[in-house]
């Protein structure tokens, strides 16, 4: 059974390749204030919209010292494309 967490709550490092097939884990970001955006569907509408919404949002989170981590189901290759196409600048 999977554990569920609360907002706030520490995430179990985890390691998956973003884009550049480079692994990344969790760990990388300990001492930052890390934000999890978890979309299932590159290229689908509702995703596409939450993701540039936190583009758009990116100046704000810089503030409060935030890193934003896109994770999903889609491969690397995928997930490649959808940030270049929406122009998404944090790890996905």
């Amino acid at each position: 059974m999977a554990t569920v967490l609360k907002v706030g709550e520490k995430a179990p490092d985890f390691s998956l390749p973003d884009t550049e097939l480079k692994p990344r884990s969790l760990t990388e970001f300990q001492g930052s204030k890390v934000v999890l955006a978890f979309f299932v569907g590159a290229f689908t509408s509702v995703c596409t919209k939450e993701m540039c919404a936190f583009r758009d949002s990116m100046a704000r989170l810089v503030n409060l010292k935030a890193k934003v981590i896109g994770i999903s189901v889609n491969d690397p290759f995928s997930n490649k494309g959808f940030a270049e196409k929406n122009r998404l600048t944090f790890p996905s």
